[in-house]
């Protein structure tokens, strides 16, 4: 590979590595998907460094270029992130209608509580008029 081809592949895939370190660090990429991205910046570098590897690796699948041996993994790598992604999605969906109906649940509950409390409580008496219940003497004390 000629050096400034290799030179450039050096550096973006450092500046890869820095920037998911740092976006780890800022709390903006979480850190279990921070190893998928890791992942990737070490296998780039360590191939643009080892290019015999690459060679290696085209003449195992049985590609004619090294360039497509790249395309071929970086579409078997987004093929995962993607369907890492749909069984993340269906599992939060998932969730979230669990909450919604036990929140609907909760609520009606609630409700049917404060309608029979209405209900049931009718209209209060002036504070002065009220009369004691019946273990409990005006006091607060327990009879």
């Amino acid at each position: 590979m000629p050096f400034r081809q290799t030179l450039f592949s050096v550096i973006v895939a450092l500046g890869l590595l820095i920037l998911i370190i740092e976006l780890v660090r800022r709390r903006r990429l979480r850190e279990e998907y921070s190893w998928l991205w890791l992942l990737v910046g070490v296998s780039v570098l360590l191939v643009v460094i080892w290019y015999d590897l690459l060679v290696w690796l085209t003449n195992l699948i049985g590609a004619v270029l090294p360039t497509t041996t790249l395309f071929i993994m970086a579409i078997l790598y987004l093929v995962m992130i993607a369907l890492h992604f749909s069984v993340r999605v269906s599992t939060l969906e998932n969730r979230v209608k669990e909450l919604a109906q036990s929140h609907a649940l909760i609520e009606g509950a609630t409700r049917s509580i404060l309608a029979k409390g209405a209900q049931t409580a009718g209209p209060r008496a002036p504070e002065g008029e009220r009369p004691p219940h019946d273990n409990f003497s005006t006091t607060g004390e327990v009879t």
